[in-house]
Order: structure tokens, then sequence, then C-alpha cells
């Protein structure tokens, strides 16, 4: 998707580096892209056992200390077209609108996520994590953490197709567990594995989310210059989403790294599902519409 040309975006929304040392409490919400999944494939690939598996997952357990880091600056409509760190913040941007809006229709207050740009290695309230693990939601300490760099790793391992509306879908995607830390969601589930388990429910509404913020980003208008913050999505755009949702199903994801598919394992859902809960969230954009946890099929 295209942010509109005039748009402005003042930056300061998006951290660099820090994060928090030793962290404690909480496990890490999904990846866009298959997160803790992907990242026991990557670690076994690169010829790591068990333990190096779940010190990459789950980290070392201990107390928080904020470490200090940068942020993203201002950043034009023009460059966040062009470059990934004012990609990055001009979407969170835009998702901050658009949810503050939905969250207030529904007798909610939008509390607004971090989101920290880190380098190769980051320590959370959710535990350590790398590159490797992929985007993931905190919720410990409310913190969306994506390493820019994890796009060309995948491209490079699986061939996946990189661009602008993949890592826009993944922002959102991300911002979603977050919608559903706020409402609750995370706190009632289960932690289980399996094609209609919980976890896959969540990851699958977290899809659906980033399929409202998708159908409605076109008309959501940025308040502090009036203009809206994407233009119309196109037909070939669309097209790219739900290439995007499929292509980091689980199964796709086994598929890539020359493991069968094995649907017990599942933590995400397949390429089908994940299209088709963007798509529900995209047609329909309502959270009514996304209560994946209600649906009696997948």
């Amino acid at each position: 998707m295209t942010f509109s040309s005039g748009g402005q975006f003042k930056g300061g929304r998006v951290k660099t580096g820090g994060g928090s040392r030793s962290a404690a409490g909480g496990l890490a919400v999904g990846g866009g892209l298959g997160g803790i999944a992907l990242a026991v494939v990557l670690v076994l690939m690169q010829g790591g056992g068990a333990g190096d598996v779940l010190n990459t997952v789950l980290g070392s357990g201990r107390q928080t200390q904020q470490i200090a880091g940068g942020e993203i600056g201002a950043c034009s409509a023009e460059q966040a077209n062009t470059a990934r760190d004012c990609r990055l913040s001009a979407t969170v941007y835009a998702l901050d609108s658009y949810w503050g809006d939905v969250m207030s229709k529904n007798g909610s207050k939008l509390v607004k996520p971090e989101v920290n740009s880190f380098s190769s290695s980051v320590s959370t309230g959710c535990g350590g994590a790398t590159s490797a693990t992929g985007p993931f939601y905190c919720p410990a300490d409310q913190t969306i953490y994506i390493d820019l760099s994890f796009y060309d790793l995948l491209e490079s391992e699986f061939g996946a197709k990189d661009g602008p509306l993949a890592e826009e879908y993944i922002t959102a995607h991300e911002y979603g567990h977050h919608i559903q830390h706020l409402l609750g969601t995370t706190r009632n589930i289960g932690r289980d594995k399996g094609a209609t388990s919980d976890s896959v429910r969540l990851e699958l509404q977290a899809d659906c989310y980033a399929g409202m913020w998708t159908g409605h980003a076109a008309t959501t208008v940025d308040p502090t210059t009036g203009i809206t913050f994407l233009e119309p999505i196109t037909p070939a755009q669309l097209a790219d989403a739900q290439a995007a949702a499929q292509g980091v199903g689980d199964d796709r994801i086994q598929e890539g790294a020359g493991m069968s598919v094995n649907p017990d394992t599942w933590t995400h859902g397949s390429a089908k599902q994940r299209m088709d809960w963007f798509m529900v969230g995209y047609e329909q954009g309502t959270l009514r519409a996304c209560d994946t946890f209600a649906a009696s099929t997948l």
C-alpha cells in the first residue's frame, strides 16, 4: 500500500535499540511470519539444538532493566514509501489512528503499544530474542519488536517475496496482538498447538485484525494533516496482501524448510486459513466478524 502524497510523520513513535535486559514474565505472542515456529526452523537449520531453540524463543526469564536507545525520526510519505524504517513508523501512526477509533466505538480506550526496531538481538519483558525469532508482540511490556533485517533473512532462507505490503501486513498483525491483549483475549486462552487450537485461533484473529486495518487504511485520516494515511488499495496490492498471508502459513514454512507438513504442531494456521481470515477482516471489518474463537470451522 502507498502512503498518500503530502503526508508527514513527526517521528518518535518507534524506538530503536534499547529494550530491556534480562527480561521476566509473559510468553511472547506470535510473529506475523510464523514467529516461534520459524525461529525453531532457523535455529535447527543453522545447526543448533534444543537448548539453542529454547534460549532463542524464551530468553532468560529474569527481571527487566531498561536500556537506553534512539528513535526513528520525522519522515515524509515519500520516504515511507521507499525506506523500511520510515515505513514502519508511518504504519504504526496509521494503526494508532485506526484502532483508536475502533476501540472508542466499542466502548474501550486504546493504550498505544510501544514499538521497538532492534538490530540482531534484544531482551524484552518476554525474554531474549534474535532476528530469527521474527517480529513478535510481548504482552508483558506491551511492545512490538521488529528487526527490519529479518525480511532479508526470510527472503534468503525461504525465498519469500518481500515488499512494502508484506511489511505493513506484518506490523498490522503484531498490532492486532496488542488489541487482543487490551481486550483480554490473550489472557483467556490455552497455549496448545494444532490446526484448531487456541494458539491458531489467536493468530488467525490477529490476521483478521490486520485485514480490518487494510480495508480501512485508505479512509483513515491523519488528524495532524487532514490527509488519509494511505491511497486506495489496488486489486494488485490486495492480491499481494493475500499472497503475503498465504506465504506465512505453518504448512508453507514447514515445506520451505524441507519438513513434513504436520498440523498437530501448528501455532499460526495454514496458508489458506491465514488468507481466509485476513479477507474476513478486509471485507467485513468488525471485531465481531473476527471472533475466531466462536467459529465452528477455521
